[in-house]
């Protein structure tokens, strides 16, 4: 299991609520990630079978490349939102 953060992305303007929006997008079953808010950012658990032999670092990318498409996916057809607002992160503790 792989745990990232989605934010606003530094990068671009995106307006107040931006994850709000996102969030009631994301509150809804998927195949290999869990979503949770919490405070001002969105939690995802990435959990699809990566082989073993995967060091962390690919996991965590093949995970945040698999959470980022779903973000896309949530944006798309959706006028109020843009993928381009949100970053996906790994959190490490």
């Amino acid at each position: 299991m792989v745990n990232f953060s989605i934010t606003c992305h530094s990068g671009f303007a995106a307006p107040a609520g931006a994850i709000e929006a996102l969030w009631q997008r994301l509150d809804a079953p998927h195949d290999d990630a869990r979503f949770t808010k919490v405070g001002g950012e969105i939690r995802a658990m990435w959990g699809a079978d990566a082989p073993v032999s995967m060091e962390r670092d690919e996991r965590e990318e093949v995970g945040r490349l698999a959470v980022l498409e779903i973000v896309r996916e949530a944006c798309d057809g959706t006028p109020e939102l843009k993928s381009d607002w949100f970053a996906v992160g790994a959190m490490r503790y």
